[in-house]
């Protein structure tokens, strides 16, 4: 097993994986993420969509929009305040359904892992920010998003979970999961200005 002593040997590795496909899921792009060494604030979301795969850089589609005005974050502040990484790296194509993308098996997850588990052994993050449920699940074990709004733990960090921004999701539709909202993003604002205090 390789062993990594820096961020850019990591993701040098992690850019050209191809351990999904190779387990013949029928991935649509190469793996997306972005950060660089010292950052110290850790984005986790579930998987790149179908613009973030075609781009190689996360959060570039609406949902990415929606994610950086909760965030109050312009794009250039967005990418130099977080490490940007997901459960699995590679846009999995659409859902069979049609509605959405195809949520990663969790064989595609387990094949990602070591990917994250080593960022987090460089990283050392201060603060954690899952987005979505299967981000929070696989990191946090929370099982559904009645998280949001709670200020956890993993590790020395903080860990802080905030619902997917994507249009696909009915889970803002319920008036007290806004509030749980707003209450995640005040939590995420005081830990950012705590770092630059």
């Amino acid at each position: 097993m390789t062993r990594y002593r820096s961020i850019v040997s990591l993701q040098r590795d992690n850019a050209v994986c191809r351990a999904c496909a190779e387990a013949g899921y029928p991935l649509e792009s190469l793996p997306v993420f972005e950060g660089r060494p010292g950052q110290r604030n850790y984005l986790f979301g579930q998987a790149p969509g179908i613009g973030e795969g075609q781009e190689r850089r996360p959060w570039r589609g609406r949902a990415g929009q929606t994610l950086r005005r909760w965030l109050e974050l312009d794009e250039d502040r967005f990418y130099a305040t977080f490490y940007c990484a997901s459960v699995t790296r590679c846009y999995p194509g659409r859902a069979p359904s049609g509605r959405g993308d195809r949520t990663p098996t969790p064989r595609e997850q387990q094949l990602c892992e070591l990917w994250r588990d080593w960022e987090l052994s460089l990283l050392r993050p201060r603060l954690i920010v899952t987005v979505g449920g299967l981000a929070a699940r696989r990191l946090l074990g929370r099982g559904s998003l009645d998280c949001v709004g709670e200020r956890l733990s993993y590790g020395d960090a903080v860990a802080i979970p905030l619902p997917h921004p994507s249009g696909a999701s009915g889970w803002l539709n319920v008036p007290v999961n806004r509030l749980r909202l707003e209450h995640a993003l005040a939590l995420v604002q005081e830990e950012l200005q705590r770092e630059t205090a």
